[in-house]
């Protein structure tokens, strides 16, 4: 065992609660991996953002997350925040796990934390990967402005047991709900657009929503992000473009432009929903957005 516990945060709520009832078992294979944890469950939104931040300025230098996107995307902001510098791992227990697509994370649970513990027991190397900044919030995966942060709203307010098709559901309820196209000026690194869309979606990684290949190409690793617009469409359109989406095949779409930048700004005319991995923000209509190289270290 470790001489001194790594503080292990958990959301119970995550994944519709798989990730409080699959606690006892996660703790039993660290255990056994040869890796002493402190459970510090989160009891509030907000609450996982915090208890990092404090852990890693009480000069804690691993930290373990177990839940989904939501749960990473807390850590992450308490980890950028700290005065500190603490590598993270992961085992997903959310619904749409995007981060642990992209890292390369299995998606069986179990599998996750008997490697992880493998990695930390086995003093492994960190593996540096970048994070992005969004106004004054960090993202791990990406952001959202439009369509998908409408959709990211309804999938968080929908209880079904579904897994990722919850986010298909959410599709076909913002569809009827209308789907607004603001005129936006987005510009950086020598790209401009000006004009109405449906969504902006700026990737660090490859899948939002789940199921969604929304940026095949990105990388969260190769200090730049890669921005995804989807030219007004109507329902209908939409559903033509869903199964392109989910296999990933949409960039040779007409409606569809990809730039891949460092830093970009988006101003809309009006009030606009955003998310950053899938965590809905309120209302804007001005985003600075930039990547920050290896600002994050994954064990």
């Amino acid at each position: 065992m470790n001489d001194k516990p790594i503080p292990l945060f958990i959301n119970p709520a995550a994944g519709r609660g798989r990730a409080g009832r699959r606690l006892p078992t996660i703790e039993k294979l660290l255990n056994d991996g040869g890796v002493d944890v402190e459970i510090r469950p989160s009891n509030a939104m907000g609450d996982v953002e915090r208890q990092v931040q404090a852990a890693i300025e009480a000069g804690a230098t691993k930290i373990i997350i177990a839940g989904g996107d939501g749960s990473v995307h807390e850590a992450v902001n308490g980890i950028i925040k700290s005065a500190g510098n603490a590598a993270f791992g992961l085992i997903p227990s959310g619904t749409g796990n995007d981060f642990a697509k992209a890292a390369g994370i299995p998606l069986d649970w179990e599998a996750a934390t008997r490697l992880l513990a493998n990695r930390i027991a086995s003093h492994a190397l960190v593996r540096p990967i970048d994070a992005g900044r969004m106004n004054d919030r960090y993202f791990a995966n990406g952001a959202g402005v439009g369509f998908d942060a409408k959709v990211s709203r309804i999938a968080r307010d929908l209880s079904w047991p579904i897994g990722d098709l919850v986010y298909l559901v959410a599709v076909f309820q913002a569809m009827a709900d209308g789907i607004i196209t603001p005129d936006m000026k987005i510009s950086g690194d020598g790209f401009d657009w000006n004009g109405p869309l449906t969504l902006a979606n700026v990737s660090n990684g490859p899948w939002v929503g789940g199921m969604f290949h929304i940026a095949p190409m990105a990388d969260n690793a190769d200090g730049s992000l890669d921005l995804v617009i989807a030219a007004p469409v109507s329902g209908i359109q939409i559903l033509g473009l869903l199964p392109k989406l989910i296999r990933g095949r949409h960039l040779d779409d007409a409606r569809i432009t990809h730039a891949r930048l460092r830093s970009l700004s988006i101003t809309a005319s009006a009030p606009v929903p955003s998310h950053l991995d899938g965590e809905v923000q309120p209302l804007g209509t001005s985003f600075d957005i930039e990547i920050l190289p290896q600002a994050l270290s994954l064990l």
